[in-house]
């Protein structure tokens, strides 16, 4: 096996890991237990339908070391696609390494490539630790709040 870093895109095989992380993040941050049922078939729904989002991830002798998904939203105001972040996860093992960073880095330069306006991500008001890290990679704090209506609210 070899110990390079690899990044590409995620594929049906990947299914199970990505799920189980985007459970693992979802108690760690927000202290949210999922459904594994549910968020395997999100994530595999995913898989199979490229206009819903993309799966980017980070391997390392032949595991995922880190993912993110990138989702689209039209910008009529500048007639192109803002990529979202979302799902960010690496294992506590395997954090520090500086592999968000190049799967960041990757999907950056994939994004200008592509034609996007701009990468944007939501982080929990209390994730201190995500914030820094977003503002290292020149990210900043957008000027809009986020609301949501969700659930039985619909």
């Amino acid at each position: 096996m070899s110990r390079a870093l690899r990044i590409r895109t995620a594929r049906a095989g990947d299914a199970q890991t990505i799920a189980l992380y985007n459970m693992a993040m979802a108690q760690e941050t927000e202290r949210l237990p999922l459904d594994r049922k549910t968020v395997l078939g999100g994530v595999k729904i995913v898989l199979g339908d490229r206009a819903r989002g993309r799966y980017f991830v980070l391997e390392k002798e032949g595991r995922i070391r880190a993912q993110l998904l990138v989702t689209m939203e039209w910008s009529d105001w500048r007639s192109a696609y803002f990529w979202w972040i979302q799902s960010v996860y690496v294992p506590p093992g395997d954090r520090g390494r500086g592999y968000f960073r190049k799967l960041f880095d990757h999907v950056r330069r994939q994004a200008a490539r592509e034609g996007s306006c701009g990468l944007r991500l939501y982080t929990a008001r209390r994730n201190r630790a995500a914030k820094r890290i977003y503002r290292r990679l020149g990210m900043e704090p957008s000027i809009y709040d986020m609301f949501e209506l969700c659930g039985s609210k619909l």
